[in-house]
């Protein structure tokens, strides 16, 4: 089919929002909003970068790529409204690849009553997925990485390191337990907006989603708030069988492993067992994983304390290479 069939065959006859007044059709999408505040993000996934052919089928990359969005208006505390694509496609691409990229993304955008407002299609060398994504949040509830203050807590939603033990086993030849539940967990993420919205009540709390790994996620939170993170190794969470793998992968992925698209966030002391009980009402597992302090001398840093010693976490988080 040509770019207007292939148009006209995701366009949606109804809309799921009601401040949506036109999606696609037109030049651009037009909604209104009167009482919130509009978030907005914007993630790319290229083949061979981000995926290939041995890890990804055309949905997952749909899927996974509307995940990483959600995951980071999530991580602003605000609820997805609508999404516009842009996909380069190579020359030789079939209509089931397109068709199945929709299919995932239309997949997860459902369960969030979502609508795809617009985007756009053209022809290259390589796939190339580029997903904006628009959220919406109450007047003054955004969360921000520089809303962390001495003595807060800090949590984190799930379990670590699940995704890149899925990559690694759809890259490798390897027997495990629970093998396909890690692969699900790279290839369909679930972003916790959920969890993220319910704490709206709450004051303050600093969010980041994580996509390049834990440390590097706290690290920015760290910097931006101007106060030193440390984390206890011993209450980092981990799945049931993620000990079947080396110690090594274990903690790199732990820490640097990217795309468990979990939140990590701080708040104050006294609003753990609200958050506690946000999660729990979900069925979110939850874990309070360390403390903030305030050290001018360590400030902007991340430490990880082991057998009570502390050791500097580098910024380092995940790079994508799954093509090597």
């Amino acid at each position: 089919m040509n770019e207007f069939q292939f148009i006209h065959s995701i366009k949606q006859n109804t809309y799921k929002q009601q401040s949506l007044l036109k999606g696609i059709g037109d030049d651009a999408a037009v909604f209104r909003s009167l009482d919130k505040d509009i978030v907005t993000a914007v993630d790319t996934f290229v083949e061979n970068i981000h995926f290939n052919e041995k890890t990804m089928e055309a949905y997952d990359i749909g899927y996974k790529a509307l995940a990483a969005n959600i995951s980071d208006v999530a991580a602003m505390g605000a609820q997805p409204k609508f999404y516009l694509v842009s996909i380069v496609v190579p020359d030789d691409a079939s209509s089931q690849l397109l068709s199945g990229l929709y299919r995932g993304m239309d997949d997860i955008a459902s369960k969030y009553r979502m609508d795809l407002i617009g985007g756009d299609t053209v022809t290259g060398k390589q796939l190339v997925l580029s997903v904006t994504i628009i959220g919406t949040v109450s007047r003054g509830k955004a969360r921000y990485r520089n809303d962390a203050r001495d003595k807060d807590i800090i949590f984190v939603t799930g379990t670590l390191g699940d995704s890149q033990a899925g990559l690694f086993l759809l890259m490798n030849d390897r027997v495990t337990n629970d093998k396909m539940n890690f692969i699900q967990r790279h290839r369909m993420p679930s972003p916790r907006v959920k969890f993220a919205t319910s704490l709206q009540p709450l004051k303050r709390v600093a969010l980041n989603d994580i996509s390049d790994g834990i440390a590097n996620e706290l690290k920015e939170i760290a910097e931006a708030s101007n106060v030193t993170i440390i984390l206890e190794d011993d209450k980092i969470p981990t799945s049931s069988n993620f000990n079947e793998f080396s110690y090594s992968q274990q903690y790199e992925w732990k820490y640097f492993g990217g795309e468990d698209f979990e939140l990590v966030g701080t708040a104050s002391e006294k609003d753990w067992n609200f958050i506690k009980e946000s999660a729990d009402k979900i069925g979110l597992g939850i874990t309070k994983i360390g403390n903030v302090t305030y050290d001018q001398n360590k400030n902007g840093n991340v430490y990880l304390k082991k057998e009570d010693q502390l050791v500097l976490l580098e910024k380092m988080g995940y790079i994508h290479k799954v093509g090597e």
